[in-house]
This record gives C-alpha cells, structure tokens and sequence, in this order.
C-alpha cells in the first residue's frame, strides 16, 4: 500500500510520552523527584531548572533530599520550591534541603484524579486529531488515483486498529496513576 502509517503511529508515540511527562509531575502520596522537574530556581544571576543546580534524591517514602552543589544557593532552591506552590514542605539543613510529602487528604485526590482526567482527555484528543489527519490524506490520495477503494478501507481499518490500541496505553496510563493516587 502507499500509503505510510508510520507518520500516525509517531503522533500517538509523543501524546503517549507526553501524558507520561505530564503525569510524572502530579503528586501523588509518594515521594518521587519528577515533581520538581518544572522548578526554576534564581541562581547566579538567571533562571536555572533545577537538576542543573542541585541532585535530587529519594530519602523515604514521603521525603526527597536535595543537595545543592553550591551550599550559597540552597535559600533560592527552597524559595522556588515554596513558589511552585505544590504543597510539599521544605527545612533547610546542614547539607541541603528536605522536602517533604504531606498526606493527601480525600478532597485533595480527588482534585487531582480529575486532574489526571483532564489530561488523559488531552492526550485522547491529540489521537484524534492525528487520526482525522490521517484519514483525510488518505481520503485524497484516493481522490487523486493514488489508492484504491478497497485500500482505503483497510487503510481505515488498520488506522482504527492502531487508534484503539493508543487509546488503550492512554487509558492503562491513567489506570495506573489513578492507582497510585488511592495508595
């Protein structure tokens, strides 16, 4: 067939890897140091994410350690960590900071359950969109006598195989996070 389905199959690749990316930054009961992947911390002068300032550790279940490689800057890091909002405690002490992990209260999971719904819904969205482009390309290299009927269709049919099955690491995605929020 002349038609490539690889061009589709690499849009619903980077919806998949973006709702990973996306859900790697929700908060859950655990400690985990993607959470602080979006900090920018003030440092020599400019804006600096930052694992490029500091190593972040896990030190428990419901604390991270992170160690600053220059001690001058850990007031910046623990100022941007408060700044980011994210509910998380910080205390400073002889070698670095802590950041702890409060409990989630019943109110505050559900908040983010819908969260984690919403983006799936997004990254759902995104599938479509690259599955109505497909289609149209390939409803006008019909038109242009590129294809035949009979390929179309099954190009229809393949494409609808491959849609289902992004749908289904979509929703197994969510699944799992939606998991991990209860715990």
């Amino acid at each position: 067939m002349p038609y490539n389905l690889k061009v589709v199959e690499g849009k619903f690749s980077e919806a998949r890897e973006w709702l990973r990316r996306e859900y790697g930054g929700l908060r859950t009961g655990r400690a985990t140091p993607a959470i602080l992947d979006g900090i920018m911390v003030s440092a020599y002068g400019s804006m600096t994410p930052l694992k490029q300032v500091a190593n972040i550790g896990i030190e428990d279940a419901r604390t991270l350690r992170v160690s600053a490689w220059d001690a001058s800057i850990v007031k910046d890091i623990e100022r941007a960590i408060t700044a980011a909002n994210l509910g998380l405690g910080t205390t400073a002490d002889s070698s670095g900071l802590r950041v702890t992990f409060p409990e989630l209260t019943a109110e505050r999971r559900e908040q983010l359950v819908k969260i984690a719904k919403h983006k799936l819904e997004e990254a759902r969205t995104a599938v479509r969109i690259a599955r109505d482009e497909a289609w149209k390309e390939i409803q006008a290299k019909e038109r242009e006598g590129g294809l035949t009927e009979d390929d179309k269709f099954s190009l229809k049919e393949e494409l609808q195989k491959k849609v289902d099955t992004a749908n289904g690491e979509l929703e197994k995605a969510f699944g799992k996070k939606e998991a991990e929020m209860q715990n």
